[in-house]
């Protein structure tokens, strides 16, 4: 997601205002780990700071097998090798040649993994079939082995070393070369643990992937609800509040002349209204600004001990409201806001789209669960479709709360929108 241009990340995931305020991310603990190690939380590819280096992967393999294989051959008498097949100057470059292959090509490795496995598994059974026992192990073949497997060449692993290995066993027997049972069985175990190694890594690998992966998922997931719940809280407040200042302002501008005792009544309810819906939008803005400055302005998350005042205001506006609450204890605190919610954005509906004169809400506790009622007498249509975001945003709400929500035509006329919540188990 992108940030706004007055912030910036820090490596850690932290981000700082354009005045220098830190303020926290919405990643977890997990997702803040793997950036300090290294890995991006997003998934995303790490920073080139933070990420290790990749050449001892690629040189290392490369250098051991170059010192295992190809320097004994230069001091025989020393590894305790026979050289027979090598004393003519000859025949020893052709065996530097055939034991270097496999460390060079391992250079390789990273981007053709599986061209260089098939090359190092034939270099490896020329090896065997031409200094037998008197040359040092090939164990580039092993590092080529693991080198396929972890970067996905599996197939051509499997492939190559078993035709190369096949190969080998059958020109021996053609060739009347005698091996030992338990040499040949000894080869082929150290075959099979190599690539046993190589599928664990991979499979580590994988997981460690899937774990980013699911932590990115989470973290986008989370960031997402939180931007939906910002969205929500900014319309109810804002949808309302604009409503009304926008019916107060037309009745002014009509009574201006006329009345101007109630122009100016008109006024100081634009005032107030402004008032209160600057103080819930700074409310709202000082959950984004949590922890970053104490003195922020916040006033609480409505309840329904609010309700009264809501009703009064849209009666003030010229449509009637009655509550009728009927519950016998107040509800937790998040289906308070909630049902105040989803009452002020009905109003809302019905100040604006509604025609209405009268307005019942009507809250009640039916069967372990919390009904809410928003019916008027007036056209059938406050909204053009079930799309508009006033809508949208009181199903999420009941939704969240593990409820439901309806809203359509009455059939004595007039809109209902009824919105069921359940009661927590704690409080059954």
């Amino acid at each position: 997601m992108p940030e706004p241009a007055d912030y910036r990340r820090s490596p850690h995931g932290d981000r700082f205002s354009g005045h220098g305020i830190r303020t926290h991310s919405t990643r977890d603990h997990g997702a803040a780990a793997l950036a300090h190690w290294g890995w991006a939380a997003d998934g995303g590819v790490p920073p080139r700071w933070t990420r290790p280096p990749r050449w001892p992967g690629l040189w290392i393999p490369a250098i051991v097998s170059l010192i295992i294989q190809v320097l004994p051959l230069f001091f025989p008498q020393r590894f305790g090798i026979r050289v027979d097949a090598v004393n003519r100057p000859g025949e020893l470059a052709f065996a530097i040649a055939i034991m270097a292959i496999g460390p060079l090509a391992l250079l390789a490795a990273r981007r053709f993994p599986g061209p260089v496995i098939a090359i190092v598994a034939a270099a490896s059974a020329v090896a065997m079939l031409y200094g037998g026992e008197d040359w040092p192990p090939y164990i580039s073949l092993g590092f080529a082995i693991i080198a396929a497997i972890v970067r996905g060449a599996r197939v051509w692993a499997w492939i190559s070393v078993a035709t190369a290995w096949v190969t080998t066993l059958t020109v021996a027997l053609a060739a009347g070369v005698t091996w030992h049972p338990l040499r040949i069985a000894g080869i082929t175990l150290g075959i099979l643990i190599v690539f046993g190694i190589g599928e664990a890594i991979r499979g580590r690998r994988e997981h460690f992937e899937e774990f980013r992966r699911l932590a990115s998922e989470r973290r986008l997931s989370a960031e997402q609800a939180e931007r939906m719940r910002l969205a929500r809280e900014l319309h109810d407040v804002l949808a309302h509040s604009l409503s009304q200042i926008n019916v107060q302002a037309g009745v002014g501008l009509h009574l201006m002349e006329s009345q101007p005792q109630k122009a100016a009544d008109a006024l100081a309810s634009i005032k107030l209204t402004s008032k209160t819906a600057l103080d819930e939008v700074r409310s709202v803005l000082g959950i984004l600004r949590s922890g970053a400055n104490p003195d922020a302005p916040l006033v609480p998350e409505p309840d329904l001990s609010r309700l009264a005042g809501l009703a009064a205001s849209i009666t003030e506006q010229g449509v009637t409201v009655t509550l009728d609450n009927r519950l016998d204890a107040p509800p937790p605190a998040a289906i308070q806001l909630a049902i105040y919610r989803i009452v002020q954005e009905s109003l809302t509906n019905v100040l604006r789209h509604a025609h209405a004169t009268k307005t019942t809400v009507t809250l009640s506790n039916d069967d372990g669960e919390y009904v809410v009622r928003i019916a008027d007498n007036g056209s059938a249509t406050p909204l053009a479709s079930e799309s508009g975001r006033g809508l949208l945003g009181m199903r999420e709400r009941a939704e969240l709360l593990g409820g439901r929500f309806s809203a359509g035509p009455r059939k004595l006329g007039g809109f209902e929108v009824i919105a069921v919540i359940p009661v927590p188990a704690a409080q059954l």
